[in-house]
C-alpha cells in the first residue's frame, strides 16, 4: 500500500529583501498543517533557490518579495526550474506586489500570488489543492 508523502515546500526570499517575519510565520503555519518546510533564508539568488528546490525534491516553491524586484526574480526562478526539468513544481509568490503586475507574473509561470492581508488558511488550502501528488 503506497502512502502519500507530505507536501514539501521550499520558501525563499530572493534578492536584497531583508524582511522575513512574514515568511517565517508562513513556514510555521505550513509546518503545523503537516507539510515539510525548507526555508532558504534571506538574500538568495534565483540560481540558489532553483538549485535548493531540485536538491530537496520539493513540490512547491514559495517566493516572498517586498523589495519590488518580483518581476525579474520570480520568473527567473521558474525559468531555472523548467530548464532542469522541474515543470511540475508549483511556484507561488507573495509580498508587496501591485495588482497590475500579477497577470504578467502568472503568464510567466507563477501559479498564484498572495498579497498583503492574504489569509494563511487560504495559502495552505491553495497549496494542498494544487501541489503535485507524489507517493
Amino acid at each position: 500500500m503506497a502512502t502519500e508523502r507530505k507536501i514539501r515546500v521550499l520558501l525563499a526570499k530572493p534578492g536584497l529583501d531583508g524582511h522575513d517575519r512574514g515568511v517565517k510565520v508562513l513556514a510555521m503555519a505550513l509546518r503545523d498543517a503537516g507539510m515539510e518546510v525548507i526555508y532558504t533564508g534571506l538574500r538568495q539568488t534565483p540560481e540558489q533557490i532553483a538549485a535548493a528546490a531540485i536538491q530537496e525534491d520539493v513540490d512547491v516553491v514559495g517566493l516572498s518579495c517586498l523589495s519590488g524586484a518580483h518581476n525579474v526574480l520570480f520568473p527567473r526562478v521558474v525559468e531555472l526550474l523548467r530548464a532542469q526539468g522541474a515543470d511540475d513544481v508549483l511556484v507561488i509568490g507573495g509580498g508587496i506586489i501591485p495588482e497590475s503586475d500579477i497577470p504578467e507574473l502568472k503568464a510567466k509561470g507563477i501559479q498564484e500570488i498572495f498579497g498583503p492581508g492574504a489569509s494563511i488558511a487560504d495559502i495552505i488550502r491553495y497549496i494542498q489543492e494544487h501541489a503535485p501528488k507524489r507517493s
